[in-house]
This record gives structure tokens, sequence and C-alpha cells, in this order.
């Protein structure tokens, strides 16, 4: 599922909430319903639709943020169904909320609102630094300041919804003890694993054997070999066009010399220092004193200039340059407070200033040392700068090319070179491309709208060009098939070598959950014989080496009072876990413990009673998810209690 959609829950139901929940909450239901009764419906709350128009501009605006957000994210998440059905969940969601917030008419006063937009921190953004409304950045959204105020009133009047109910919930303290034992109860236990590996060596199947194993259906179609097929396929981005752009040489020359800033070091400075301590707050009498004291030492360093250092190690109240005779090492603009920075980069490398006066005293400086402040000569950027102006350059370009290059591919769908040179882009092959690639990497073939389209029956079979599909922001591909090879079950001879190795992985799997079986009954009856490692202390609160399986099945099983519980853990290809559970261990809290757990149990009760409203909320407002026609609000419902369950 995608998370991100849940994660950015909050920021769709802010401060640009409408722009996916739809205007009827603010212009009025009945009308809203007018203006969609002609356009497919993809859900019901109350009698009023929600289109698939609407649930497609949602979908958009998410998109849309994402890739602002993430530049990098795989567009073919948002292809899945699970993403799409989140987006329309949302939409109900809303819808159910708002009619529920409009129906116990639900009030926000202009005072809280106020309250709100001046101290939420997820509106600092709109504030400007006197705490105004910032009405330029909203015009941006295409917003005035009106609909905002409609739109953050809105977005509190439907918070009150749930709000009310999750801040009633109460859960008791012998609740959220039992909750907590149940979560982080500790046992005493032992556990062995009998691995299958064992017992391979001992296994020697016959040709019938395995011809009867690769023949039984369900182990026929591990060995099926996958659909795919050899494609030729053509890309356009930024950098395909990068390299036919022509750069003009004045105009790098140009662009060198209006941002010569970019390709110039910060000028650095190396001093030294003699700091007489007197601050701004202390008395005139003692700061005088001081200032006193630095013209003495100015006027021994006129004399003896080479004394310097000596002279900082002995009278310099600045500990940390002190010992190094006052040697500050390099630093830039904006290092030093101001009178002491001025100072130095007004200095010639060598020369001793005067007295200066600063926040912290009187200070002596020497400037020992100038380093960067020199521009990079052109040749020296010159790659740098041609590069970044292809990329411009390209990117001017990029929309007009992908606009012919949609036409293209569409207009000559049984070749792909008229496009490609036309463009002057390159006609690239790949061989055994797979329909559903799982997780190997197939490049820009991965995709799954461009696999989906490419594979497609009418495309397949005719060699036909698929329509041009963005895999990326500013980057599309069009493929079409050369090669079609179908799934097909591979015959016998040809895979009997693998059939081999996995008969003799199921088999050894068998004996070895014989083997847990027969030891487990032989050490129920003689405990004093049990082969077992010493005992371990599992929980979820600490982690061990052992399989989440092993802790998962050591939890759940029960233990009598009087002696210990066995079980059997199916590991999967690692065989099987033979465990044997000795006692459950006191729960062992401190008070901080308790009170974490208390506010963390009482977060999830006020969720869980949230969530059920919610879906009360549904079904008194006859909520209905459809799509092309047909009502899937049972099968939604069925998913989401598995989900619950599963939680």
């Amino acid at each position: 599922m995608f998370d991100f959609v849940r994660k950015h829950n909050r920021i769709l139901q802010g401060v640009l909430l409408l722009l996916i929940l739809p205007s009827f909450v603010v212009f009025g239901i009945q009308g809203y319903s007018r203006f969609m009764d002609d356009q497919a419906t993809v859900a019901k709350v109350a009698g009023q639709s929600i289109s698939q128009n609407e649930w497609d501009q949602a979908q958009r605006r998410i998109v849309e943020r994402e890739r602002a957000q993430r530049p990098d994210v795989d567009a073919s998440l948002f292809d899945k169904p699970e993403f799409k059905q989140q987006v329309l969940d949302s939409l109900v969601r809303e819808y159910v909320l708002s009619v529920s917030a409009r129906d116990q008419v639900l009030a926000v006063p202009d005072s809280r609102m106020m309250r709100l937009f001046s101290q939420d921190p997820q509106y600092a953004f709109l504030r400007k630094s006197d705490g105004s409304l910032n009405k330029a950045l909203l015009q941006a959204q295409g917003m005035s300041a009106a609909q905002f105020a409609d739109r953050l009133r809105l977005d509190l009047s439907v918070s009150q919804v749930l709000g009310g109910v999750a801040s009633s919930a109460l859960p008791s303290k012998e609740a959220n003890r039992q909750a907590v034992s149940a979560l982080l109860q500790t046992r005493d236990v032992q556990w062995v694993k009998i691995d299958p590996k064992s017992f391979a060596a001992q296994l020697n199947p016959t040709v019938d054997q395995l011809k009867a194993f690769f023949a039984q259906p369900a182990n026929a179609k591990q060995f099926t070999m996958p659909e795919k097929a050899d494609v030729e396929y053509v890309v356009l981005d930024v950098d395909s066009l990068k390299s036919q752009v022509t750069v003009n040489e004045d105009d790098l020359r140009r662009s060198y010399q209006e941002n010569i800033s970019h390709y110039t070091t910060a000028e650095e400075r190396r001093a030294s220092h003699i700091l007489i301590k007197a601050e701004k707050s202390e008395p005139a009498a003692k700061r005088q004193a001081a200032k006193a004291k630095a013209e003495q030492l100015l006027a021994e360093l006129r004399k003896n200039p080479g004394e310097f250092a000596e002279l900082a190690k002995r009278n310099s109240d600045d500990e940390g340059s002190a010992a190094n005779g006052g040697d500050l090492d390099y630093f830039g603009r904006g290092a030093m407070v101001k009178p002491f920075e001025d100072a130095v980069f007004g200095m010639k490398k060598g020369e001793i200033s005067g007295v200066v006066e600063s926040d912290f005293g009187y200070h002596i400086i020497k400037l020992t040392d100038v380093r960067g402040g020199q521009a990079q000569p052109f040749e020296a950027v010159r790659a740098q700068l041609e590069e970044d102006a292809r990329k411009q350059l390209a990117q001017r370009q990029y929309a007009d090319a992908a606009e012919k290059f949609t036409n293209g591919v569409y207009e000559q769908s049984d070749s792909l070179k008229p496009i490609a040179d036309e463009l002057k882009l390159k006609v690239q092959v790949a061989k055994d491309v797979l329909h559903n690639p799982g997780k190997a990497d197939q490049g820009v073939l991965s995709n799954a709208r461009l696999l989906q389209a490419l594979f497609d029956e009418a495309n397949r079979a005719k060699g036909r060009n698929t329509e041009a599909i963005e895999v990326a922001p500013n980057k599309m591909v069009s493929a079409r098939i050369v090669k079609y090879s179908p799934a097909a079950v591979p015959s016998f001879e040809q895979v009997q070598a693998q059939v081999r190795e996995r008969w003799i992985a199921a088999e050894s799997l068998k004996l070895a959950r014989k083997d847990a079986e027969q030891k487990m009954a032989a050490w129920k009856q003689a405990p004093d014989k049990a082969v077992l490692p010493a005992a371990v202390q599992m929980s979820r609160r600490t982690m061990f080496a052992q399989p989440p399986a092993v802790l998962d099945a050591v939890l759940r099983t029960p233990v009598p009072a009087q002696g210990p519980a066995w079980t059997l853990v199916d590991l999967g290809a690692e065989g099987t876990a033979l465990v044997k559970i000795n006692k459950i261990l006191p729960l062992q809290l401190t008070p901080q413990e308790v009170a974490e757990s208390e506010n963390q149990y009482a977060a999830y009760w006020a969720r869980a009673e949230a969530e059920a409203y919610y879906q009360s909320l549904k079904t008194k407002y006859k909520a209905e998810l459809l799509h092309e026609g047909k009502a899937i609000n049972d099968k939604v419902q069925s998913a989401q209690k598995t989900a619950s369950a599963s939680q």
C-alpha cells in the first residue's frame, strides 16, 4: 500500500483541503450534485455523487505534489490500484465527515481560527513576519483570502466530528495492563531448528518419481517460463536532447561574467590578535584602563613588531588563542563581530592594526595571510558552463519534442524509426523483456504502465508502438514488440535438473517435519532425554537471532500452569523449529514505562473509537463505492475488516 498518502493525509486536510475536497461543502451540496449529474459516478455519500473526474483530479494533484517533493519518485507507483483506492477512500471520508459536520452544525468561531492560524506550525509558511496572511502566496495557489478562511473553517469543523470522540476515549488501567502484558510478555524458551539439508544426502529420486512430481499442476507451474519479448524502444528525455543543442561561445562567456560570483572562492583571512577584555556592561573606568593597556602594548609592537606572538601569549585575555600567539586561523566574512571583521578585511598582509574596540574589549590585530577571493578562469569552468547551458536549452525544447514524439509514435505506429530519425534519437533493443519483472531491473522497461501497454494483446500481435508514456519527470518512452514469447511450461527433459533439486528440497522438508514431530512426541514422554540448547528469554522487547515466526509462535502458544508447552513452527525452506516453552516470566516495567504505555494505549484506543465512529457514519450516510457502474462496497469493506483484523 502507499503509505505516503496516509502520511500526508494531514496536508490533504489542511491549507489546500478543498483542492481535493469537492466544493459542494462551501457552495452547497444540492448545487454541486446538479453540476455532477452528468458525470460518471465512482462513489456516493448521503445520496450525493463523487464523479470520476473529481477522483482523477484528486489523483493528479497528489501526483503533482509528490513529484514536486520527491523528484526521483517512481512514477509507476501512481498507477497502482492501491494508490487510486486510497485517494477514493480519502474523498469518501471527507464527504462523510463534511456532511456530518453540517448536520451537527459544528461552528468554528473567528477567534479560534485566528488563534490556530497564528500558532499552528503547519500554517507558518503562510504567515508574514508581522503575523499577517501572505496573500501573494495564496494567489499563486489560485486562492483568495476569503476562500482560505472558508477552507480553514471547514477543516476545523470536520476535525471536530472525530475529535470529540477521540478525546473522550478513556481506557481503564486494567485494560492497559492486560494489553501491555500480552505485548511485552517474556517467556523462558528452548528451541532447535531441524534443518532439511541434513536429510538431502539420503535422497536419490528415480526418473519416474521426478516425472510424477513434474506432472503435478502445482509443481509444473513453478517451472513455467514467463511471458517475455524482444523489444525496440525509444527514450525521449532532456539528456537525449542535450547533445543536439548548439551552444554559442559568446553566450557562455556572457553567462560566466554574469555569474562570476558562483565561480569565485570566498576570501578567507588569517589573523592573530591580542585581546584586553572589557565587556560593554563593565564600568567606564575599567574599560578605560583596558584601553590604556591595549595602547601601551600597541606602542611596544610599533617598536618591535616581531614580538607580537610573545606579547599575545603573556597579555591576551582570549584563552583560546593566547597559547598559539593569538592565532585565530583562517576565517571568512561573518565569522567575527563586525568591528573586528571590518578591521581585518581592511588590512594588508603583515600589517598590525590600531586598537579596535568591540563588545568583548580592545583588540590589536595582525593580518598574517590571505587566501581565496579569486575567480576561476573561464577555461576552468567552461565545461560546466556548457553542460548547464545545454541542459537549459534542452529543457526549453523538451515540451515541443514531447508533443512531436507523442504524435509521431501514434501516427506511424508500425515503426519507431521515423520519430527516432526526426528527433535524432536512438532506437534501442532489449532481449527477453519480462511482462512481470518482479524485482528484476529492466531500466525504463520496468515501468508498469509501459509494460501493460507493450504486452497489450493488440500491440503485441501487430507489433505496434505503445503510446508515449511518461516513466519519470521529463522522460517519455515508446516501445514495440519485435518477437513475442508467451508463458509456457517446458518439457521435462529441459528442466530435469531443476525438477530434481525441487523434489529433493520438498522431500527434505517433509523428513525434517517428521523428525521434529517424532522428537517432540518422545521428549514429551521423557523430558530428561530431550536434547535442547540452553534456555533463552524471548520477548518483543528484546531481539535475538530467532526467526520472527518462532517468536510469534512462542508468544501465541498457551502455557499451562503446571509444566511446559511444546510446539512446532514451520520455517518454510529453512525447515521446522521444535520449541519448548518452560514458563512465563513476571512482567517488569519501570514507572516511566508504565506511564508511556498508558499514553500510547490511550492514543491507540482513541484512534480505534474514532475509526469505529467513522464506520458508523459511513453506514448512516450510506457511503457506497462504485466502479464502472458496479457496487464494490462489500468488497472494500471486507478488505478493510481484514486489514483491521491483521492490525
